[in-house]
């Protein structure tokens, strides 16, 4: 059974950094694609960032490029998600979520909730103006 787990997020202040942690069991994490994305009350979730299975290719929402940035560790079995410059706008809770695919990482492609397997259980951000 696969199992994510999400750590770091936290109570901060606009302008202030957080870096997000999702640790990966159960399975070679190298199989998973991973992606990060965010959700508020009575809305839809949505994708925050994507990395390959190497992390040598990434995917950012056009509301978080150049201040957000997705890595993984695999030999930690990790993904990050590295907050920069938040806004309160980006209060939300963050999840992570793997995809299954020993395929070539196609750009663009892994923005829909639908195309993941596993979720972790969530983690708050809260960003106070």
């Amino acid at each position: 059974q696969v199992q994510l787990v999400e750590s770091g997020g936290g109570l901060v202040q606009t302008g202030d950094s957080l870096r997000l942690s999702c640790a990966v069991s159960g399975d070679t994490f190298s199989n998973y694609i991973m992606g990060w994305f965010r959700q508020a009350p009575g809305k839809e979730r949505e994708f925050v960032a994507a990395i390959s299975r190497s992390g040598g290719s990434t995917d950012y929402a056009d509301s978080v490029k150049g201040r957000f940035t997705i890595s993984r560790d695999n030999a930690k079995n990790t993904v990050y998600l590295q907050m920069n410059s938040l806004k309160p706008e980006d209060t939300d809770v963050y999840y992570c979520a793997a995809r299954v695919d020993r395929g070539t990482y196609r750009s663009g492609t892994y923005y829909l909730p639908s195309r993941y397997h596993y979720w972790g259980q969530g983690t708050q951000v809260t960003v106070s103006s």
